[in-house]
Order: C-alpha cells, then sequence, then structure tokens
C-alpha cells in the first residue's frame, strides 16, 4: 500500500504524459511551496508527473469553488496534503472498507430495534438537536492513518474510545496497531471493517493502548500484551437507518460509520456541509467516526472525524450531509460497541486524553 509502490509500473506512462506538457509558470511559487510545506520529494520525471497532477487539482479547486459561490455547491476544496495524487491513487491508498466482506459476514450481532436495551442510554448526559461528543469529553483528538487501509482500525478505536470514557470515565487513546497486526478477519493495511475489529477485541478479552502498542502505519507481527489491555467491550451493535443512526448517536455516542469516498471532492474536501450528488449509498469504501450533529444554514449535518491528519478538511472533521436519503451511504453499515462496565480498572500504561 506504499505511495511507492505505484509508481514502478507507470514510469513508461510518466514520460508520454509530460513530454508535451507545459505547466502553468505563474504556479511556481505554489508549487514549489506546497512541495516544501508537505516534505515531498520526487525524481524527476516522477516530479513533472506529479507536478501535473498537481496542477489538474487546482483547476478543479478553483472551478469548483468559484461555483460555490455561484450557491451551486454547500462546501469548498481547497489543495491538501493529497494535492499530487489522482483518484484512483488516492482510493487505493486511503480508502481500506472491504464492504465485499461485511455483506458476506455471518456474525451475530444485537437487534438495531431493540428498543428496551440498557446500553442505549445517555448516562444523564443532556443532549439537544445538536449533538457534539466532542464537547463532552468522548473524543481523542484526530490521528494520521498514514500510507495505509487502516481506517476500519481508526473508526473501530474511536467509537471503543467513546463507549469506555462513557462506561469508566477515562477518555483513552486505544491502539490502531494491534487491530492491524493482530485482527486476522481483517487484512491489516489492506482494508477491513470495523465490526471485525470489535469481534477481535471481543474473542481476544481486550485492546492496548497507543502507548502500549504505537502506531507503525504498516503491517507487523502481532505483539498484543494481555497484561496491558487498556479496554474491553462485551458485543456490538448495526445501525443501518438514518433516522436509528441519529438515535444511537444522540443516546449511545461516537459510532463507527462507512461511506462513499472515491471523489476528488471529498479527497479535497475543505469546509462547509458535504454533499456529493454523485456519492454511491451502497459502494462503500472508507470508514469514519460520526460523533454528533448539527445544523447549518438551514442544513442538517453529521459531524465526522477523519482518520487523515488535521490538516484535511476541517481540522480533520467533515460535516456530511444529514437526512439527505443516506448520502454517500453513511447509514448503510454503521456499528458500535457495547461496552459493560469494568469490575476493575486496567493494570496497563495508558495516555489518557
Amino acid at each position: 500500500m506504499k505511495f511507492s509502490l505505484f509508481l514502478g509500473c507507470v514510469v513508461l506512462s510518466i514520460l508520454a504524459a509530460v513530454s508535451g506538457n507545459t505547466f502553468d509558470s505563474t504556479l511556481d511559487e505554489d508549487w514549489k511551496n506546497w512541495k516544501s510545506q508537505h516534505e515531498k520529494q520526487y525524481t524527476e520525471e516522477e516530479e513533472a508527473y506529479r507536478r501535473m497532477i498537481w496542477e489538474d487539482n487546482m483547476r478543479y479547486i478553483e472551478q469548483h469553488n468559484l461555483e460555490h459561490s455561484m450557491g451551486k455547491h454547500t462546501f469548498t476544496v481547497g489543495m491538501n496534503q493529497f494535492g499530487d495524487l489522482t483518484t484512483e491513487e488516492f482510493n487505493k491508498l486511503m480508502n481500506g472498507f472491504l464492504r465485499a466482506e461485511a455483506d458476506n459476514s455471518t456474525e451475530e450481532a444485537v437487534d438495531e430495534d431493540d428498543e428496551d436495551d440498557e446500553d442505549d442510554e445517555s448516562n444523564d448526559v443532556e443532549m439537544g438537536p445538536i449533538v457534539d461528543w466532542r464537547t463532552k469529553g468522548y473524543v481523542t483528538p484526530v490521528k494520521n492513518q498514514g500510507e495505509c487501509g487502516s481506517c476500519w482500525a481508526f473508526s473501530a478505536t474511536g467509537a471503543l474510545e467513546g463507549q469506555w470514557r462513557k462506561r469508566t470515565g477515562e477518555l483513552i487513546s486505544l491502539s490502531e496497531q494491534n487491530l492491524v497486526d493482530c485482527s486476522r478477519r481483517n487484512n491489516g493495511c489492506g482494508g477491513g471493517f470495523a465490526m471485525r475489529a470489535f469481534i477481535y477485541v471481543i474473542e481476544n478479552g481486550g485492546i492496548n493502548s497507543d502507548v502500549t502498542y504505537p502506531y507503525t502505519g504498516m503491517d507487523n507481527p502481532c505483539k498484543f500484551r494481555s497484561h496491558w489491555i487498556a479496554a474491553t467491550c462485551s458485543h456490538y451493535r448495526l445501525v443501518k437507518k438514518e433516522k436509528a443512526l441519529a438515535k444511537r448517536v444522540k443516546g449511545v455516542g461516537p459510532i463507527s460509520v462507512a461511506i462513499d469516498a472515491s471523489h476528488r471532492s471529498f479527497h479535497l474536501y475543505k469546509t462547509g456541509v458535504y454533499y456529493e450528488e454523485n456519492c454511491s449509498t451502497d459502494n462503500l469504501n472508507h470508514e469514519m467516526l460520526v460523533v454528533g450533529f448539527g445544523n447549518q444554514s438551514q442544513q442538517n449535518y453529521w459531524i465526522v472525524k477523519n482518520s487523515w491528519g488535521t490538516e484535511w478538511g476541517e481540522q480533520g472533521y467533515i460535516k456530511m450531509a444529514k437526512d439527505k436519503e443516506n448520502n454517500c451511504g453513511i447509514a448503510t453499515d454503521a456499528v458500535y460497541p457495547i461496552v459493560k462496565k469494568p469490575k476493575c480498572l486496567t493494570r496497563a500504561p495508558k495516555n489518557s486524553v
């Protein structure tokens, strides 16, 4: 999944593509500053190809934002660390939700329509029409998956971090690398989905923290230590409708969701309420974490935490259109873990946030 893997098979096409290309000289300084800001280094041939892609993305950004100023879009886009990637490259590199495997799963889960589930409680936390679990201390800072298709692991830890905070009062940053290396039902940097991450935690008896099992962004042998368990869960629950998702987010806390993140508009999202008319509700490829919902200019939106660092979007977050016929499939494969209050606190070193 490393970026360099994309380069070896395209050298000839790069040379052909740039041989007759003339770059926009007015963008020379911007290109140099962007490379410096994101610490990009290329070979001579590779730089020409990446500059060509970057300029195309710059033109796309300018056109989209012009249309936004005319009222055609509800969000803006902007140049970020992914500006030298094509849409195809980006989807291969960064999006790792394996929907086909999720559809084929036969694992049991709690029925989403069970209205009497004791876990559908907010522990007396008052919530109104605007819900934001960040303000209640249920959400860790934005993380960065790097060049690894491990979005599913970050989505899973985010949901479990929130539920552990709810049951114990401690917000602990949990180990995505533990899941990448040890959750055999998933494929590490090759993709996976949060539901099977929860199954791993259940069957394994727990998960380590970031302090004891730090993130490397690559597949490694499993190094889980049972004496360093930082959190546990007992089962999980599926949610498959927007109305149900809103209810669970309000009453339960942050929830793992999968979306169609295949569009350039998403990769370069900057701010505003994201609505993509070409989004699929079924072809999903990326997992994130819904941490609340709200309203802006009479537009309902979900508050969604991503795992691409704080340089992307609104400091690592995106407002996604809510109550718009499940736009981008945000409620198609939502899931969250059930955490029972532990009888004793963990003995593990932990990085409480």
